[in-house]
């Protein structure tokens, strides 16, 4: 009789506590359409509901069933391939030049208004923190600056923490595309000049947002906030540079395409408590906190994105509309090869990349093929009986 291949059972996930416990965030908050969304999207990831297929060996006839995944970008499931993918693309852009880390991270007096206003303040952040790496780079280099910016608005205790990781070649094209300045003594730029020059810019910004209706203050809230705003010390880190070019997409993969947390933090959900894993920054240690699944919920829920809001952005030489003349102009100055064509590999090859497992080998006989045998549309309560098809 042929065999059904089962999945190994799931970990602990953020989807298990919503499904447990989104009747009990409902009674004390409100879920608002586009937080509908991501728990729809979350509560069916890999599912029968958004249908799948079913694969057959051709050899032992062993049967796997596979479901979709949502694709949501607030999924922690659902991150790992477009990840992969976009890394594929970003191995032929990389530079043989050191490249610096520079996390511009805003202050909490503005998480209020950044919450009530998501597009109109993250625009600002990601103008502010660009238009400010692109002077410096002018000013000090003599040329524009390439770097990828890439938004997260949470820290480890899943609070509200918005901040850019930037990660900037470590030199500058001249404008007419005749000169290649590199940065000297793993040196970028100085921190609080920065800090000075995004403050300015992140706040020109928001003035004319205000002037334009964009943001709204009640009476006198905007002078009292910028008050306080210049009165605080707003911080930019320049960390150490990745000095090998080979060792820049690992360091991307670190910060492009997370969620506000990883379904493996998650330790245990008992009793309408939720205990995650952290990372105690400042003690250097890994711990643990326990908060109610409501609570939960409602820090997850924070971290939601605007529809279509893009969050991985490219700038200066690398972005979109000329990076590839860009770039081969950068190669030329540094006596470099332009990279091969690739073509784009599929599914199965970048999973035999990654995991050294060719997903095609049937996993019982290790002989045959999987082949499809029977798609399995959306919508359906539960996965059809593949067995029966078999009798057939």
């Amino acid at each position: 009789m042929a065999q059904i291949i089962k999945p190994k059972e799931n970990r602990l996930e953020v989807a298990d506590i919503v499904r447990k416990h989104i009747g009990d965030y409902q009674g004390q908050y409100p879920l608002w359409p586009e937080h509908r969304k991501i728990v729809f999207d979350l509560l069916n990831c890999r599912t029968a509901h958004l249908g799948g297929h079913i694969d057959r060996c051709s050899h032992c006839g062993s049967m796997r069933i596979t479901y979709h995944s949502c694709r949501n970008r607030h999924c922690p499931k659902c991150q790992h391939m477009p990840r992969e993918r976009w890394l594929e693309k970003r191995k032929d852009e990389i530079l043989s030049a050191s490249y610096f880390h520079v996390v511009f991270t805003l202050p909490h007096e503005l998480n209020t208004v950044i919450l009530n206003n998501k597009k109109v303040m993250l625009k600002i952040l990601f103008k502010a923190a660009s238009q400010t790496l692109l002077t410096f780079g002018e000013n000090a280099l003599g040329g524009k600056l390439g770097f990828i910016a890439t938004l997260h608005t949470w820290d480890q205790k899943l609070k509200a923490h918005f901040h850019l990781h930037c990660l900037v070649a470590g030199g500058a094209v001249s404008k007419d595309g005749s000169r290649w300045t590199a940065c000297k003594d793993n040196y970028l730029f100085n921190e609080e000049a920065l800090s000075l020059v995004f403050r300015g810019k992140f706040m020109d910004h928001m003035k004319r947002a205000c002037q334009c209706e964009n943001l709204k203050f009640a009476g006198d809230e905007y002078k009292k906030l910028k008050i306080r705003l210049y009165e605080k010390k707003w911080i930019i880190d320049v960390r150490d540079p990745v000095k090998r070019p080979e060792h820049v997409l690992e360091y991307l993969a670190r910060y492009t395409h997370r969620v506000a947390i990883a379904n493996s933090r998650i330790t245990t959900v008992k009793d309408g408590m939720v205990t995650f894993k952290i990372k105690n920054r400042k003690k250097n240690r890994a711990e643990q906190i326990t908060i109610t699944a409501i609570e939960f919920i409602r820090r997850f829920l924070l971290h939601s994105l605007p529809k279509r809001f893009v969050r991985i952005r490219h700038y200066g030489f690398l972005a979109n509309r000329n990076r590839s003349t860009n770039l081969n102009t950068i190669r030329q100055l540094m006596g470099l090869s332009d990279p091969p064509e690739k073509q784009i590999a599929s599914t199965q090859e970048m999973m035999r990349q990654l995991t050294g497992i060719d997903i095609t080998v049937c996993p019982c006989c290790h002989k045959g093929k999987m082949r499809l045998f029977l798609e399995i549309p959306k919508g359906r309560a539960r996965p059809p009986n593949p067995l029966a098809y078999v009798a057939a």
